[in-house]
Parts: C-alpha cells; structure tokens; sequence
C-alpha cells in the first residue's frame, strides 16, 4: 500500500460526541487545518506531527483495536472499536481518502470529523461523516462550503458548534432553512470555553457584540423552540481535563 501522512496522533479513547458517544473508538489526528476557529481545542494539530506510511497507520489501528475483536456489535452495523479520522482538518491530505477506503476494507465503523469547508463528495460512501457548519462565533462562517448539503446521507451528522446567542439564532434559521433534520442527525454542540493554555494566537476572536451561551440556556433554548435536534457536550472534556492530549 502506497502513500503517506502527517500524523498527529493515533489514541485509543472513547468517542466524546456524535450519535456514537461513549463508545470505544481509535482516533486519527491528522496535522494542519487551514480554519483558525475562535474555539478550537486542537491547536496543537495546526504543525505538529510526523509522516507515516498508511500501512503504518493502518497497523497500529490494528493494534489499537485488537481487544475488541471478540466484541459484539452494539448496534446492528457498528463494530468496536470505531475508528475516527480527525485533526486539524483531515480532508486536506489527499491521502486521507484512501486510508479511508481502506479502513472501510478492514471491516471498521468508520468516521471522519471535518469542518465542512472542503469537499467532501469524494469520500467513501461507506464512511460516516461528521460534518462541521460554522456559526459566526468561530469567525470562520464565510468558509462553509454549503455545496456539502446536497451530498449528505442518513448516515450522515451534521454538527454547530454553538458560543453565542447569535450563533443559536443563526443555527436555528439555517437548520429550518436547508431541513437538515430531514436529512440526517443534527447536533448542536455547546462551545466550551478553552484554557488559556489552549488558546492559540492564531485563533480567530469572536465577532464584538456577541453574548455568550451557557450549556444549559441552550438546552432549554433547544426545549423552548422545539428543535428536532440532539443537544451534545464533549462527553471527554468531563472525564479528563479539558486540555489533555490522547483522549
């Protein structure tokens, strides 16, 4: 097997969000993501990190994985451990596709987390994709790629991170405008405030003028407006500190 990636890290924890949290899943962190979301926990993935073959990586996920082998399913059609590929933004190496492909092949559940800004048409239908829509408090919302929408399945998600009352407002009219919840699960997924050893200086700010959403207003701003929506926490971020790596 041919090709290479930067690679970030490769861990074994559980799945923090997404329809499959709590579940056991190997993660792929892939290096570099060309968006600085005023948000983002995963700074440290923008340069850091080493080439690997695929067939290197495709190992240790076996390795990773092995004490599952004899699991039952806990679902129809999902095999533990889940395997993610995530970053920075996965889908900016080309050869994320085939190591995608071939994870699919290995007979994994498989699950790529990407930011929406970059095409995701190509990627194997086999694959459950996580798919980012930036709301105006990530100061990133001019880079949705809204030509993504069409291309979404069931097994699709589709996730806001949400910081602001105006990002709810925003979420809210582009849920109902595009009816994504006729399309797919959709997640509304509470921005929790980073540390300050988090915090990039490449980050960008939030716009002024904002007002900041705590978990449980957007819970019961969910409740209020009836949303056919599942409200979501980084389930990780309450078992380990918020800032610790390989989780």
């Amino acid at each position: 097997m041919s090709g290479a990636l930067v690679v970030n890290e490769i861990f074994l924890s559980l799945q923090g969000e997404s329809t499959f949290a709590g579940l056991p899943c190997v993660f792929v962190r892939l290096t570099a993501c060309n968006l600085r979301c005023s948000y983002c926990d995963t700074a440290y993935a923008f340069t850091e990190g080493r080439k690997m073959a695929l067939g290197e990586i495709i190992t240790e996920v076996g390795r990773l994985a092995g004490p599952f082998k004899k699991s039952p399913p806990p679902a129809p059609g999902t095999v533990l451990p889940l395997v993610e590929l995530t970053g920075g933004e996965p889908l900016l190496q080309t050869n994320s596709r085939p190591l995608l492909r071939e994870l699919c092949n290995g007979g994994f559940t498989v699950l790529l987390e990407t930011s929406g800004a970059l095409d995701i048409a190509s990627v194997d239908p086999r694959v459950r994709r996580i798919v980012d829509v930036k709301c105006p408090a990530s100061g990133e919302s001019e880079r949705n790629r809204w030509e993504n929408l069409p291309h979404l399945r069931a097994a699709d998600e589709v996730k806001f991170v949400i910081a602001t009352a105006e990002d709810y407002a925003w979420a809210k009219d582009v849920l109902a405008q595009h009816r994504l919840a006729a399309v797919c699960p959709v997640l509304f997924s509470w921005a929790m405030p980073l540390e300050s050893a988090q915090r990039d200086p490449s980050l960008k700010s939030i716009p002024r003028g904002q007002t900041p959403i705590s978990r449980q207003q957007l819970a019961e701003r969910i409740l209020a407006d009836a949303l056919p929506v599942r409200f979501q926490l980084q389930m990780h971020k309450y078992i380990w500190p918020p800032d610790q790596r390989g989780v």
